[in-house]
């Protein structure tokens, strides 16, 4: 895969870019169920190694693949060519200091692109960051989900919960910190407002990565769960719920138990 790819970048740097696009839609594998996540990373790390000498030929690539961003068809090779685009953006961040603004201001605006894939990509793209430069990345993270829309806010709280990346208290912390005012966000929320598309991906998410950030720090992430289930909220209960079935918290039987009982009440 990585010769090819590699050929197929260097005509692609020579103009002829359609070759390289034709790829990765015939090895994208959808229509399906699962797109061809080892291409997107394939692709993105093999830019991030090209774009220190060759920026400008990699930012015009890039901006080529994510073109089609807003009529490119759900579960169609279109948007895993856009998807392959978002997740090589954030990776070459990552190495070129300069383009850190605008991507993330690009990032702000796949984050609520009608494609769920490129809104997942949008998650992958920032995980690749948040290694490199943390604390700027955080930043721009508790931005999306104090001041950001329901969709930027499930960027936020997607991005951070990832098992991998939270192995230090300063990553724990934040991340514990952004599903925090997330949850007190959705339950400031109106009737009327929570039956909203965005509100419902929001509340999806929520439903897994609130599990993701406890089973870190799991005496301030059950005190969080514990907090939650004193608001009498039926979408937030609907997420503690969710977030006590997930295996990764089934060996905390105390404080599942803890939360439970709360629930139970309501």
């Amino acid at each position: 895969m990585h010769e090819t790819l590699s050929s197929l970048v260097a005509r692609a740097f020579t103009g002829n870019r359609r070759p390289l696009e034709y790829y990765l839609r015939d090895q994208s594998r959808l229509p399906g169920t699962r797109a061809n996540l080892e291409l997107v990373n394939s692709l993105s790390n093999l830019l991030m190694a090209i774009v220190p000498e060759q920026p400008e030929q990699v930012w015009m690539l890039i901006h080529f693949l994510i073109r089609d961003e807003k009529t490119a068809e759900r579960n169609t090779p279109d948007e895993f060519v856009v998807l392959c685009g978002v997740v090589a953006f954030g990776a070459c961040a990552s190495v070129r200091t300069e383009w850190r603004t605008d991507v993330f201001e690009m990032m702000k605006t796949f984050a609520c692109s009608k494609s769920w894939r490129v809104r997942e990509g949008v998650a992958m793209a920032l995980q690749r960051l948040l290694p490199v430069i943390p604390q700027e990345t955080i930043e721009f993270l508790k931005e999306l989900a104090t001041k950001g829309n329901c969709f930027q806010q499930r960027a936020s709280i997607a991005a951070i919960a990832e098992p991998s990346l939270l192995q230090d208290q300063v990553m724990i912390y934040a991340a514990l910190t952004i599903q925090r005012f997330v949850l007190e966000r959705l339950h400031e929320l109106s009737t009327a407002d929570r039956k909203c598309e965005d509100v419902r991906v929001l509340r999806q998410t929520l439903g897994y990565t609130l599990s993701v950030v406890t089973a870190a720090t799991p005496e301030q992430g059950f005190a969080l769960m514990s907090d939650c289930a004193k608001w009498q909220d039926t979408d937030i209960n609907w997420i503690l719920r969710e977030n006590l079935k997930k295996k990764r918290l089934a060996k905390f039987v105390e404080h599942t138990e803890k939360v439970s009982k709360l629930l139970a009440k309501r």
